[in-house]
């Protein structure tokens, strides 16, 4: 009986009075068609080992939705963030004016808390409208250059895939068959890693926003508000570069990027920047 080793080669059984291989030997042969002398063993594992793993529909969305979560995760941390910053140099400079007067301070830190909501819901809605207007209009130009012509299409989805690392032969094959299942599909996920249906809600990002910068904002107003009034500057100053930093950790941290680096970015800024609305508000009411 002929064996396949992993070697590549047809081995013919023989008999001790034959020099002729099998006849299971001759139909193994012609069934595998020609094989070669010496087949490559990485080829010869690839196709015989089970391929597991493989993406389907229904993990491709669960991983785009769970991406999407992480980035709207992310797009909260940085509204509180914001949140923390604004709302906090606000009250410690009207404190540093005024630091007996809470009338002067809550309104001041309301009127914040406030513009500051809409001012980021705003910002965040128009933005995000102006990047899915723009992606789809990119959608709608792909089809019609596609269906105005299909061959350019594959040869540029070919000349991606060889780019890539592919054979000519094999970088056309993929990029026939990806035409065929979905062509627009197959290039925006090559040319800007866009799912067709994939488009941000800007109200959702308007609202996620504007909660998001709220909740920041909290904690500077309520440490303003409850401490007395001889330590309330330092010790809110002191709360809220405590909150800078874990909402610095957390962005990295969602980011994949380092989380030192970010913190101590996050405390330096927050840190300059009360610093300079205190001074601006001693001076006044230095001044007053």
């Amino acid at each position: 009986m002929g064996v396949l080793q992993t070697s590549g080669r047809f081995r013919p059984d023989r008999s001790a009075g034959s020099d002729e291989p099998s006849a299971v030997g001759n139909t193994a042969q012609d069934a595998a068609g020609r094989l070669e002398p010496e087949a490559c063993p990485t080829a010869l594992w690839l196709t015989a080992r089970p391929r597991r793993h493989q993406p389907t529909p229904v993990a491709a969305n669960a991983a785009s939705a769970l991406a999407s979560r992480l980035n709207w995760l992310r797009a909260g941390v940085l509204g509180a963030n914001d949140g923390i910053v604004s709302v906090a140099g606000l009250v410690i400079g009207v404190a540093a004016a005024t630091p007996t007067d809470t009338a002067a301070i809550v309104a001041a830190g309301v009127a914040g808390v406030l513009a500051g909501a809409v001012s980021m819901a705003a910002g965040e809605y128009v933005s995000v409208s102006t990047q899915s207007d723009t992606e789809r209009a990119y959608v709608a130009r792909q089809r019609a250059e596609l269906d105005a012509d299909p061959a350019a299409g594959v040869d540029s989805l070919a000349a991606h895939y060889r780019a890539k690392g592919l054979s000519d032969e094999t970088a056309r094959r993929v990029a026939r068959e990806l035409t065929v299942h979905d062509a627009v599909g197959a290039h925006l996920e090559v040319e800007l890693g866009l799912r067709e249906d994939d488009y941000t809600n800007p109200w959702h990002a308007a609202f996620s926003s504007a909660v998001a910068f709220v909740v920041g904002s909290v904690l500077p107003m309520a440490a303003i508000l409850l401490l007395p009034v001889g330590i309330k500057i330092p010790l809110t100053f002191g709360a809220v570069l405590v909150g800078l930093a874990l909402t610095g950790g957390v962005s990295a941290r969602l980011g994949g990027a380092p989380i030192r680096p970010a913190v101590v970015r996050n405390v330096l800024g927050g840190a300059l920047a009360m610093t300079v609305t205190w001074g601006i508000g001693h001076l006044i009411g230095v001044a007053v």
